[in-house]
Formats: C-alpha cells, sequence, structure tokens
C-alpha cells in the first residue's frame, strides 16, 4: 500500500513538474525574439520627434514585452539592429511574435518582413566581348581615368591587395562619393583608394540569427576571406593586370568590365550566409553613399514583389537613379528556377564564353574522351600507363552515396590506387575529388548527370581529375563495370576559338517569370562560365581549407559571374551617357544583345544541346560594344514601375509600400502588365477562349541620328497573326518619344509557349525585342 501512494505521489510529482517545464516552454515559445525589417511610412512621423531615427525607437520601445531587458536603460536600442533612410524608410529589431502584432498596429506601419536568408550565386570575357580593341575606349570615354562611376558590390567583401584595384593613373576620388572606409581585422584606411572608394560591413542581422562572428576564425572587416566578392569586384573594374593566369591557365591580360570605375565594396555575406536585414542597410547605405551601379550576386526564393524587401529597397535605389543588377539563380536546367525577378531589376543568366581548358580521359580500349580541368599538379599520371578504374554506383539514374563521393562513403580498400568515377551533385565538385583523395585514389572522373548535361565547368582539383558530360559519362561507366578496366588522365592546359560559343549555361536558372508572365526573365546573359578575375590571399583555388595553394587570380562559374559583367557594362554606358535613366541602359542591353553562336546558328543550351529559348537566354547575349549606340531605347519611370504594380492586384496597403516616400498613386494608365515599356514583349492570352485578341502598347526614345526612319519586322507565329502599327517611326529630333502598338490575333491556341522578335532597323541600328506569345490552358 505504501509503495501504491509512494508511486502515485511520484507520478503526481512528475506530472507537475512536466507541466510546468511545458508551461514555461509555452510561455516562452511567442517571447522568443527573431529579427524583423519594418517599413515604416516615412511622412507619418509625429512633430514631437526631432528626426526619424527618435520615432522608430520610441514605436519599438512602446511594444516591447515586460522583461527585465526592458527594464535596462537602452533596451529598446539593442534590439533596433539598422535604421534605413534612404532607398528604404524604417528599422531592423529583434521582436517577438507578440510584439510585432502589437507594432503592426501601430500609426505608420507600412509592413512587417521576417528576416530573410540569401546565398551567394557561386580574362576572356573583355576579348570575347570586345571591349580591348585599340578604339574601344575611344568608343567609351575620351580616357578612361575620366570616369566617375561608383559600382556598389554587395557580397563577401573585398581583399585589396589584389593587383586587380591597382589606382594608378587614376583621378581623385569622385566629388559626388559620400562613402566611408570602415575599418576593422585585416583593413585600414589605407587599405581603400582611388580605386577602392569605399568599405563597409553589415553583420548585425548575420549575428542575431547565427550568433557572434569569431574574429579569430573569420574578418570582422571588408577583408574577404571567401574570395567570391574579390572575384566580382574584380570582374565588374578591376584595372589591367598582364600575364595573370590560375596556376598557368588562362594566361593573357586581365582586366574588368570598366577597369576606370571605382569600387564601393559592402560585406553583407559571411560564413553562415547573407540575410536580408544585413542586405537591406547595404543597400540603403549606398545609395546614400552616392553609387551609380548596384551589383548584386546573391538570392533566396521568389516572394511577391511587396514581401520582397530587396525588391522594394532596389526601387527606392532605381528611385534615386541607381542601375541595379542581380544573378537570375544556379537553379538551371529547371524550369522557373529564376530569383530577383522585379522588372526594375536587371537579372542576368549566365553563358560560356569561346574559351576552354580541355583535358582527355583515355580509356584502357584505346578510346579517348575529351572532358574538361584545370588540374595543376605535382602529381600527374602517367599517359604511358594505365590506372584500375572504380564507379561505386549501379548505373541507374539514381545516384548513390558512393557513387556521388560524399564524405565517408568510399571504401579505402575498394579504391586505392584507382581512378574513381564520381557523379556531379549534393557536395561540391572539388570535395568530391579530396574524398577519393583521402581515401587512397590516384584521380578521379566527374560524370555529369541529366541536370547538368554535356556542360563541362572546370575546377582546380586536389588530385588528377578530369569533368565530363553526361553521355560521356554514361560511356565510361558502362565500361568500368567490365572487369579490369583502365584509365587514364591526361591535362592539355587553354584552348581558344571553341565552338560554338557562347551557350547558355546548363546551371543557369530559367523562366518563365511565374510572379509576372508578362515580364520575360532573364533579361540577358552574360559570360559565366570558367571566369578569371581577382582572388582572396586567404584560400586556395579550391576554396578547400586544406588547399595551402596561393593565387592572385581564381577561375570560377556562376551566375554570380554573369552579373558583375553587365554591372561593369552598365558603369561603361552610365559613363558614357550620364543623362541615361538604369531602364535606359537595360534597354540599350537588351534591345542589342545578339541570340546567335559564332558557328551563325541559334544560341543553344548547355543541357540539351538544343536552341535556348528567351525563357533562357532572355533577350540574348550582351553585346557592349552595340549597346554604346542602340539607336531606340524603352525608358521606363519610377512612376510607370508603379503603374505596373497596379496591374498587379495588390491591395492599396500593399501598393503603399513602394508609393509611400514618393506618395504615388495608381493613375491606370496600364491596361495590363504587359503593356509596362518593356524592351521584352510577353503576350499572356487568359484562359477565357472568347478572348482572341491582345493588344500591348511601347513607346520609343530616339538616341541615334536626330532624323531617322525605322522600318520594323515581326516573327510569323504558328498560333497567332501579329500586327504592328505604324510599321514606321519617323524621328526628327534626338530624343523624340513615338508609339507603336502590337496587335495578336489567335489562330489557333498553341498548348506551348511561341517564341520570336520584333525588330525596327534603321539602315544602321538593329533594335530587337523578343516576343513570348503564350496561351494560359483552362483547368
Amino acid at each position: 500500500m505504501a509503495g501504491k501512494i509512494l508511486a502515485k505521489c511520484l507520478f503526481l510529482f512528475v506530472s507537475v513538474c512536466l507541466a510546468i517545464n511545458l508551461a514555461i516552454c509555452t510561455t516562452n515559445i511567442p517571447n522568443t525574439k527573431k529579427t524583423y525589417i519594418i517599413q515604416m511610412d516615412k511622412w507619418a512621423k509625429p512633430d514631437v520627434f526631432i528626426d526619424h531615427t527618435k520615432w522608430y525607437s520610441s514605436l519599438v520601445k512602446s511594444v516591447l514585452a515586460s522583461t527585465p531587458e526592458k527594464e535596462i536603460a537602452g533596451g529598446e536600442e539593442e534590439r533596433i539592429l539598422y535604421n534605413y533612410q534612404t532607398a528604404f524608410h524604417g528599422v531592423a529589431a529583434q521582436l517577438s511574435e507578440e510584439e510585432v502584432k502589437k507594432l503592426q498596429e501601430q500609426h505608420g506601419v507600412l509592413a512587417v518582413f521576417p528576416e530573410t536568408k540569401y546565398e551567394l550565386h557561386t580574362t576572356r570575357s573583355p576579348l570575347f566581348l570586345g571591349l580591348d580593341r585599340e578604339d574601344s575606349s575611344k568608343l567609351w570615354s575620351d580616357r578612361l581615368s575620366d570616369y566617375n562611376v561608383v559600382v556598389g558590390v554587395l557580397d563577401t567583401g573585398i581583399w585589396p591587395e589584389s593587383p586587380s584595384f591597382n589606382d594608378t593613373g587614376m583621378t581623385g576620388v569622385p566629388a559626388h562619393w559620400k562613402g566611408a572606409c570602415e575599418t576593422g581585422r585585416g583593413f585600414e584606411k589605407h587599405h581603400c583608394s582611388k580605386k577602392i572608394v569605399g568599405a563597409r560591413v553589415f553583420y548585425r542581422g548575420y549575428e542575431a540569427a547565427s550568433g557572434k562572428i569569431s574574429e579569430r576564425d573569420e574578418y570582422k572587416s571588408a577583408r574577404d576571406q571567401d574570395g567570391h566578392g574579390t572575384h566580382t569586384a574584380g570582374t565588374v573594374a578591376g584595372s589591367v593586370v598582364r600575364g595573370a593566369n590560375l596556376l598557368g591557365y588562362a594566361y593573357g591580360t586581365a582586366r574588368g568590365m570598366a577597369p576606370g570605375a571605382r569600387v564601393a565594396a559592402y560585406k553583407v555575406c559571411w560564413v553562415g550566409g547573407c540575410f536580408s536585414s544585413d542586405i537591406l542597410s547595404a543597400v540603403d547605405q549606398a545609395v546614400a553613399d552616392g553609387v551609380n551601379v548596384l551589383s548584386i550576386s546573391l538570392g533566396g526564393g521568389v516572394s511577391s514583389y511587396n514581401r520582397d524587401s530587396l525588391s522594394i529597397a532596389a526601387f527606392g535605389a532605381m528611385e534615386k537613379g541607381v542601375f541595379i543588377s542581380c544573378s537570375a539563380g544556379n537553379g538551371g536546367p529547371d524550369p522557373i528556377s529564376l530569383t530577383n525577378v522585379s522588372p526594375w531589376i536587371t537579372t542576368v543568366g549566365a553563358s560560356t564564353m569561346d574559351r576552354d581548358f580541355p583535358a582527355t580521359v583515355k580509356l584502357g580500349t584505346g578510346k579517348i574522351v575529351t572532358g574538361a580541368s584545370l588540374y595543376k599538379g605535382r602529381k600527374n599520371l602517367s599517359t604511358q600507363k594505365q590506372y584500375p578504374l572504380i564507379y561505386l554506383g549501379n548505373n541507374s539514374s539514381s545516384p548513390m552515396p558512393s557513387s556521388l563521393c560524399l564524405e565517408g562513403t568510399l571504401d579505402g580498400a575498394a579504391v586505392a590506387g584507382k581512378i574513381v568515377i564520381c557523379d556531379r551533385g549534393i557536395n561540391p565538385r572539388v570535395q568530391k575529388g579530396q574524398v577519393v583523395k583521402d581515401a587512397g585514389g590516384v584521380g578521379m572522373i566527374l560524370a555529369n548527370t541529366a541536370a547538368n548535361g554535356e556542360e563541362l565547368v572546370a575546377d582546380s582539383h586536389l588530385l588528377p581529375a578530369v569533368a565530363v558530360g553526361e553521355m560521356a559519362g554514361k560511356a565510361i561507366k558502362h565500361y568500368a563495370s567490365a572487369r579490369n578496366a583502365t584509365a587514364t588522365l591526361r591535362f592539355l592546359g587553354t584552348k581558344l576559338g571553341i565552338k560554338p560559343s557562347p551557350v547558355v549555361a546548363a546551371f543557369s536558372s530559367r523562366g518563365p517569370n511565374f510572379l509576372t508572365l508578362e515580364i520575360l526573365k532573364p533579361d540577358m546573359v552574360a559570360p559565366g562560365v570558367n571566369i578569371l578575375a581577382a582572388w582572396t590571399g586567404a584560400l586556395g583555388p579550391s576554396s578547400l581549407p586544406i588547399d595551402h595553394r596561393r593565387t592572385t587570380f581564381n577561375i570560377l562559374s556562376g551566375t554570380s559571374m554573369s552579373c558583375p559583367h553587365v554591372s561593369g557594362i552598365a558603369a561603361l554606358l552610365k559613363a558614357r551617357h550620364p543623362d541615361w535613366s538604369p531602364a535606359a541602359i537595360k534597354s540599350a542591353l537588351m534591345t542589342t544583345a545578339y541570340v546567335h553562336d559564332n558557328t551563325y546558328k541559334s544560341l543553344k543550351d548547355a543541357s540539351s544541346t538544343t536552341p535556348s529559348t528567351p525563357y533562357d537566354h532572355g533577350a540574348g547575349h550582351i553585346n557592349p560594344r552595340i549597346a554604346v549606340d542602340p539607336g531606340l531605347i524603352y525608358d521606363i519611370g519610377a512612376q510607370d514601375y508603379f503603374e505596373f504594380l497596379c496591374t498587379q492586384e495588390l491591395s492599396p496597403s500593399q501598393l503603399m509600400v513602394f508609393g509611400k516616400f514618393s506618395n504615388r498613386t495608381c493613375h491606370h494608365s496600364l491596361a495590363n502588365p504587359g503593356d509596362l515599356n518593356y524592351p521584352a514583349i510577353s503576350a499572356v492570352f487568359p484562359e477565357d477562349t472568347k478572348v482572341s485578341v491582345l493588344t500591348l502598347h511601347r513607346t520609343v526614345t530616339n538616341v541615334g541620328s536626330p532624323i531617322s526612319t525605322y522600318h520594323v519586322r515581326v516573327s510569323s507565329f504558328k498560333g497567332a497573326v501579329v500586327r504592328v502599327e505604324p510599321a514606321r517611326l519617323n524621328f526628327t529630333s534626338r530624343h523624340q518619344k513615338l508609339s507603336y502598338k502590337v496587335t495578336f490575333e489567335t489562330k489557333s491556341r498553341q498548348k506551348a509557349p511561341e517564341f520570336g522578335s520584333l525588330i525596327w532597323k534603321d539602315g544602321t541600328h538593329k533594335v530587337r525585342s523578343p516576343i513570348v506569345i503564350t496561351w494560359l490552358a483552362s483547368l
């Protein structure tokens, strides 16, 4: 009996303890603080506050829950991470869900955004783009040193000692520049120069989410430990460096797209990622500092326009005349994989160049397969000898952990002394080689899967390794299933004049833009495969901690590399045409882009080797030498973009996040979103089959000869008849605007989109707009 009573008492005690603990946990959940971005109506500030910062602080203080922290003087200040005052208005603060609910009810609060994590989208290109010819500097400017354009690079920082940032011969810092050179570990005032005119760091949002940055392990300054930021900054505006190379590969003269432009480094990315509150603060500060161009090679998921804080900040930057280019993402070849799709952002996909780094696999049968590699090491495999070849997969369409060469999956006894075939995917390509090396393998063949097709990306491996396309990979794996299969690897250096090129990279994210089908994305493609540019002194070229090699330049691939190409060319266009708006610069780049490779055939898709479409390449591949004189431009002002937003079924309060700063209202000047004066034309027929005619409107501005006549040419389509009225545009003065309309009449609704183009010609200029016609299917 006593035992039963004791058991009951113990049960009651445990139950009470569990209940108390549960109550404590339940109570604590709503009070867990997270970072939120609060957008404010700048004009709603009560007169009692001397400035917006005091008002924001008071608002945050008014909603703080009763905790010991609140009783500490200045507790509300500790909750506030950033104040935004230029491209965006409001604060970033750490709040509980309960506090957020209270704050949303306060006067002047327009919107609240939870913190979002973003990821990085990871010397031949100037020549490939025609930027290093003798007449190039005359085409762009009288003297490169005359450039006063500043490009803000939001990334992992910068390595200031790189020769790409040499400021010899440059004039003083532009008078309009208001930026600063923030100091920290490894970065002093003297690291800024006439080339690197600004350096700032943004980490409060990152630390709030991930904990304090270890200053022993990471530079809590603008110094770039990762290399990504140095590479992108060098691509944008690197100074001329002769004899640039990576371990002997790609030897030649390196230079950025705009070698006379200035760089301002805004470090927003750390070891654990990049956070929206930090990115937003960097955009806000960069606009206040006076940047002319923003280059942002990172992205998160796609949110509606009014829920995307970067999109809203970019809108504010555009209002201030800043050109913003962003990477499309590395989610290809999957469709609808784009990020950064707002029409006021220039979204850049990636393409190849006519340079390659060939390497071969010679099988025991004597068959030779060509691949790519940047391997340069002391331990080369003998080309006079064959090595055992092994594949630890089952040749099915689904790779296995061992076939992917994931860490800890290779049996040393099985792979020692052998060349190992590894499937591409999951872990970094160079890490697979390290896994093979650690297990005792002597070489690696990196085989593409269906996701990558025949695209070859070269890497600076730590052991002899060759990347091969999907078809070659399948053949090699089939051969490896035979007994006594052997192979050897050979590295052939750098090869130029590759055909066909350019080709759309398989990894480059694709359209359509599912937020708004009427806005074609990406906008264009630019070189993004095997790009040589400046590199950090803190890491080896493979970026693996075990890699003790150090190089001044590195070769990387990704839309992170294509974005700064466009940013730099935008800087050139801004220097040549200071009065051009961001939309005018984008228009010049889009309407002069080309859609044929160096074999005079349509651009191809590396993932399928079939012709690519505007959903893959946008308007086409950038052509800067032609973009400087486009003839006509499609200009778009901030109010025009706002009118586009008015067609997006946003509520008045949702529209306010874009319109409140300038007190914009909807004039309903666009009949539908396809009427935005975009350089690309996308006609979307609704599900209602009764709608068989659709008319879109465009206005072009003459920036060529004052007196000129343009004639139109439009593609024929299987599913629709397309008419352009008028078919001729007669200009009598420079900057004159003329309008035309494009009418689409359905002949037969097509199940798949149709692609074509509209071109205005005057005998000198060809102003090309891609056309997409889509018929929505009824459910």
